[in-house]
């Protein structure tokens, strides 16, 4: 199962940019305890090194949807600024939403399209609604319809009403890529900033483990 996962620090300060980068360390750390593999399929870097302000995550493996839907909404991360010392603010937010990244694309077969021979008046029309050399076609994956009288002949008909399948569902794929774009874009600015879903903070430092030699007294 593959799911993608954009993070985004939508309008914030540098500080937002930078939470992204350690939250993203975070949910690669537990996506890899989890026998997941994630990938950084897109990266928009921050004005400071190592930040970033938006990550497209590719996280492939079972269970990547429930993992991904534990890492999605608004996220925290709860540290002072590295920045600005005078900043009393502590919490940065971050937006994490699954999204769509490649829209599948329709393979057109004239296997897929019935085509039924049927009339239709108009000026000039009789002799082709004797004949009934108009054409209706359906493609059945996209259920597009299309009618076809223009021409006197059945043949040409159908070979327009085809090729007139085969555009709109050309059409259709090329609108439902430009409709995932777009929603990717609407996440940046869907950043609520507050009431967080998940809230990370910066493990404490490990003490020193080495043991320690006392100094030995000098004798007088």
């Amino acid at each position: 199962m593959i799911v993608h996962l954009l993070l985004s620090a939508g309008r914030g300060p540098q500080e937002c940019a930078w939470a992204l980068a350690r939250l993203l360390h975070r949910l690669e750390a537990d996506a890899a305890r989890q026998d997941l593999e994630t990938h950084r399929a897109d990266t928009v870097p921050g004005d400071r090194p190592g930040t970033y302000r938006s990550v497209l995550v590719r996280i492939t493996g079972d269970g990547a949807g429930a993992f991904a839907a534990s890492w999605t909404g608004t996220l925290c991360w709860q540290a002072p600024s590295p920045y600005r010392a005078s900043a009393g603010r502590k919490n940065w937010y971050v937006i994490a939403q699954p999204c769509q990244v490649d829209t599948p694309r329709t393979t057109f077969a004239e296997a897929d399209v019935d085509i039924v021979a049927c009339r239709t008046g108009g000026p000039g029309g009789q002799h082709r609604n004797k004949a009934s050399t108009a054409v209706r076609a359906t493609h059945r994956p996209s259920g597009n319809v299309v009618v076809v009288d223009t021409e006197r002949q059945f043949s040409l008909n159908r070979s327009i009403a085809i090729r007139l399948l085969r555009e709109r569902v050309e059409q259709g794929d090329e609108a439902a890529k430009r409709a995932a774009t777009a929603a990717r874009r609407r996440i940046h600015d869907e950043l609520v900033r507050g009431n967080p879903t998940r809230t990370e903070r910066p493990e404490a430092p490990e003490q020193d483990q080495t043991p320690q030699v006392p100094a030995r007294r000098r004798r007088r």
